[in-house]
């Protein structure tokens, strides 16, 4: 890997290793693994990342002891990629590192918040906020507002929309947009996108009986009409 190129994977489960490498890869970084908390510091002082995903639960080092001696003399973004869900965990996690991702996750969510936290890091401008009429959703923050009042949606039901309107006019089929929000519910089939979008509807749309937002494509799928 290159030096700040590259993207260093810190997580001691392998098979949540492979995934997030095989993610990464096909979005184009550059990755490296390391599964102890001592291997992730020889790690990050071979390939200077430019970002480290960092699990807190590892063998040899803690990640939090990771973090802390990386941000002696450093910079580098970290995300926290953990288990641990308490307040109290978030807290001491977000000392240390820019962002915090609690399992288990949404591999497109996690994508999107490694771009935004790339962006801050080279001094760009923040992840945009969409637009749409009176719809505005907030890709780094993860939420969503209609007609300046919050609209409360499930991680999976955010994931769909988020998906849908930024590639508007664009028909997803129900087996994309499954994939979309698998991580979060891995047990599901392709009926469940059907009552994702049937409650989404009911939260975004004038009148949830004729949508003028989420289109049903008749033995295709679904997708948003941004006009």
């Amino acid at each position: 890997m290159l030096p700040g190129k590259g993207i260093l994977v810190v997580e001691d489960e392998p098979e949540i290793a492979k995934v997030l490498q095989a993610s990464l890869l096909r979005a184009g970084f550059e990755v490296a693994t390391a599964f102890d908390g001592k291997a992730a510091l020889d790690a990050y002082r071979v390939h200077n990342p430019a970002l480290i995903l960092l699990d807190l639960r590892l063998p040899r080092l803690d990640g939090l002891e990771v973090a802390q001696q990386i941000r002696q003399n450093s910079d580098t973004p970290i995300i926290m990629v953990t288990a641990r869900v308490t307040e109290s965990d978030k807290v001491r996690g977000l000392r240390w590192a820019d962002d915090y991702v609690t399992k288990p996750f949404s591999l497109q969510e996690l994508l999107a918040r490694i771009q935004c936290v790339l962006r801050r890091a080279q001094g760009m401008a923040p992840c945009p906020k969409l637009q749409i009429r009176d719809l505005t959703i907030d890709l780094e923050n993860h939420e969503v507002q209609m007609q300046d009042k919050a609209v409360h949606l499930t991680p999976a039901e955010f994931e769909l929309l988020a998906l849908l309107a930024q590639h508007p006019e664009r028909v997803f089929s129900r087996c994309r947009l499954l994939a979309a929000i698998g991580s979060y519910e891995r047990d599901s089939d392709l009926r469940t996108i059907d009552s994702h979008i049937k409650n989404l509807r009911r939260k975004i749309e004038p009148d949830p009986e004729e949508p003028q937002r989420i289109i049903s494509i008749y033995g295709m799928g679904y997708k948003f009409v941004g006009k």
